[in-house]
């Protein structure tokens, strides 16, 4: 339970769990460390292939509260089962956090958004296979959880009035979690335009749906790292996009998300 210990360490439960995707990878060297744990330390657990997911569970403290971070995740498309991909997050519910924050890098399919922009997600529409199919454990959750509001909006509100005081503008809009791992076809993104989604990534919503079957909050962050126009890029010679601009885009903005979230957990 949050405020209670870590079974058979004796230190306090973290209240936090937080997801140190793209663009919050610098707030590890915030939090107070307490101690560390390699994924690779951990008998059978899903590690990070991909560049700039370190793969370690940090414990400590952050903005006056004891907090549990993932500095790296693991995706569907790197090969795992859904069940690997969710399992830290599970870990970090079971541990006792009361709230879950995630982080991504996304494409920008709103046409206002630029690269940049820190995006508060409001909802999502998952297309990466669902974490809940197969045998349902009552301890951890019911069968059919409720999904009408799968980010906290009393955070999101927090989260907005962080920001002001920061001097950041923070968007707001719906993810698309998609499997990839090729990024979208022009034709794929005037659909996910059209049925609702204002950026869209590969990751998060899994985490997010596991999350809120344990009662979990959550409040979720995804940084614009690219735009999608929906157009052809060979008609205005536009250039290939790799994940080495992505990474960059996102360090450019993560001191910006970082002082955020940072401040998010502290008032919350």
């Amino acid at each position: 339970m949050p405020g209670g210990t870590v079974e058979g360490g004796g230190l306090p439960a973290p209240e936090v769990g937080i997801v140190l995707g793209s663009g919050l990878g610098a707030l590890a060297a915030a939090i107070e460390v307490v101690g560390t744990l390699d994924y690779s330390e951990i008998p059978d657990f899903p590690r990070s292939t991909v560049a700039g997911h370190r793969g370690r569970f940090i414990y400590g403290r952050l903005g006056g509260k004891y907090v549990i971070a993932m500095e790296g995740r693991v995706h569907y498309y790197e090969g795992y089962s859904i069940q690997d991909v969710v399992l830290p997050v599970r870990a970090m519910c079971c541990l006792g956090i009361g709230t879950l924050i995630v982080s991504n890098a996304a494409g920008g399919l709103c046409p206002l958004f630029e690269v940049g922009d820190i995006m508060a997600i409001e909802d999502h529409i998952n297309l990466i296979p669902n974490p809940l199919v197969g045998a349902n454990d009552p301890e951890l959750g019911v069968r059919f959880p409720d999904m009408g509001e799968p980010y906290d909006r009393k955070l999101i509100s927090l989260a907005h009035a962080v920001a002001l005081a920061q001097g950041t503008n923070l968007r707001q809009g719906v993810y698309v979690g998609s499997t990839g791992p090729s990024y979208e076809t022009p034709a794929e993104v005037r659909y996910f335009r059209g049925i609702g989604g204002d950026a869209i990534g590969m990751s998060t919503t899994p985490e997010v749906i596991v999350a809120r079957h344990q009662g979990v909050r959550v409040l979720g962050f995804s940084l614009i790292t690219n735009t999608l126009t929906g157009e052809p890029a060979q008609l205005f010679g536009g250039p290939k996009l790799t994940h080495a601009e992505v990474i960059e885009a996102g360090d450019r903005a993560m001191p910006r998300l970082c002082a955020l979230v940072r401040e998010v957990v502290e008032k919350m």
